[in-house]
């Protein structure tokens, strides 16, 4: 009898892999990860089909959002407050301007002073002093928001201003944020603030949303200041990790582009809300306040455009003389393989930094994955060492810049809802260009000869990690 059960149990489960496969194949996904996804369930017996069922289901096929009320909360309160008066292009980009405005409904606004921040303390002394000169609204939106000393510091400055009678609207992913307490949020609430979180996991549920978060970090004040990067709200940011300082990068931004963050922040409250907000009140007019023309973007899973994604394409493709790329974790589709290996090749300085160690260690070794070809297309690949690089930022030529939340991988051009700051100005790409370079004097310049010396089995690993680049 115990012989039959075992014979029985392994039928059934041959039965599930079989219609598993069948399904993942029946979802018409990338062919990668439908590959990936089959691998995983056949070398992984038992804990693949958990996997699988944890954060492989695809749900994105579900209309959260109408393509027309998407339209109308991204596109109307900047009509209303009269900035489709937008500047011209610089000379060499109207495509990708006209591709990201025609995807993504986002005008390019100028009249913007930026000011760049590489590490945790200065941003996060801007920001509070921002947060407490605030005088109308404040809108915050993060993957990540603890309960630790730096989340306490956040938390307290708004419940001052809730306490001054400020509108404060709050939005923290569930999943991203798991390790604090709801207590943390509930003192928030008490004050006035309203707070709610993206997706939130309950465990009946938690099969079709742990593979789509809101890995956005955006802060609003006043419809006229505004924070993009890579940044969360966590210790971490400020002093470090154990082995090492973390290294990013986030961008403060005054003026116009700031209207595309607050449309962004009002679309993903509609998302947890159901709470439509067009007032013209969190759309102010606006100075210019200086040179720089900016559009911001943002894409996610329940779009079918992928609009960062093929904007970063198109300035891959642009690029003339250089693309300098900062990014934590590179498993990039290849098609963007296949872009930056012809960037290299026709004689663009094509340079990639990525951190010699990281907070993830399977998805570094898949990443390592990719260096081998990289650098047998001309392009250069640095490792950098003082600690922990954590920035996401790319830099196209002169007079391009991008910084958000995005990584160099599958998971955040397609699964992640995302925002980038696509900006135009030569002065700060400058800038943007002598910190990738500073950063670069910290960075160890990969040398192929050295590269291919490595241990068989340690590339052997990462070539087999590779195999679940689209997963990780």
């Amino acid at each position: 009898m115990s012989q039959f059960l075992v014979y029985l149990l392994q039928i059934l489960y041959a039965i599930t892999v079989v219609g598993m496969i069948i399904v993942i194949i029946s979802e018409n996904r990338n062919p990668i990860k439908t590959v990936s996804w089959i691998l995983v369930i056949m070398f992984l017996p038992v804990i693949g089909l958990l996997f699988y069922l944890i954060v492989g289901q695809d749900i994105t096929k579900k209309q959260v959002i109408s393509k027309r009320m998407y339209s109308k909360l991204k596109k109307r309160p900047l009509d209303e407050v009269c900035t489709v008066d937008e500047v011209n292009p610089p000379e060499g980009y109207e495509q990708l301007v006209k591709l990201l405005k025609n995807l993504d409904h986002t005008s390019l606004l100028g009249g913007n002073d930026l000011q760049f921040y590489t590490n945790g303390k200065d941003h996060f002394e801007a920001l509070l002093s921002d947060i407490d000169r605030a005088k109308k609204h404040i809108h915050i939106e993060y993957y990540i928001f603890e309960d630790d000393k730096l989340g306490n510091r956040v938390k307290e400055a708004l419940i001052r201003k809730a306490e001054e009678g400020l509108k404060i609207r709050v939005i923290y992913d569930s999943f991203g944020s798991r390790h604090t307490k709801k207590r943390f949020f509930e003192d928030m609430r008490k004050a006035g603030i309203e707070v709610e979180s993206f997706l939130k996991l309950v465990m009946p549920i938690i099969t079709s949303r742990l593979n789509y978060r809101n890995h956005r970090k955006i802060v609003v004040i006043d419809g006229q200041i505004g924070y993009v990067g890579g940044m969360n709200i966590a210790d971490r940011y400020v002093d470090g990790a154990s082995w090492g300082p973390w290294r990013d990068t986030q961008v403060r931004i005054e003026g116009k582009g700031v209207q595309g963050l607050q449309s962004i922040f009002l679309i993903d409250w509609y998302f947890v809300s159901q709470t439509l907000i067009t007032s013209r009140k969190y759309f102010p007019v606006l100075d210019v306040y200086g040179s720089a023309a900016m559009q911001m973007v943002d894409s996610g899973p329940f779009k079918e455009e992928w609009e960062i994604s093929n904007g970063v394409l198109q300035a891959i493709y642009n690029a003339k003389k250089s693309i300098f790329i900062q990014t934590p974790y590179f498993l990039p589709p290849d098609n963007m393989v296949e872009a930056l290996q012809a960037a290299a090749v026709r004689g663009v300085d094509v340079r990639i930094m990525l951190s010699k160690r990281s907070d993830m260690y399977l998805v570094q070794r898949a990443s390592f994955s990719f260096v081998k070809e990289m650098l047998l297309s001309g392009v250069k690949v640095y490792l950098y060492k003082n600690g922990f690089l954590h920035s996401k930022m790319m830099i196209f030529d002169d007079m391009l810049t991008l910084v958000g939340s995005v990584n160099f991988d599958f998971r955040s051009f397609e699964s992640n809802f995302e925002v980038e700051a696509f900006i135009y100005d030569e002065e700060k790409t400058a800038e943007a260009k002598n910190i990738f370079l500073a950063d670069q004097r910290n960075a160890d310049i990969v040398s192929l000869r050295e590269w291919l010396k490595r241990p068989k089995m340690r590339r052997f690993f990462e070539s087999f990690m590779r195999l679940f680049a689209p997963l990780l």
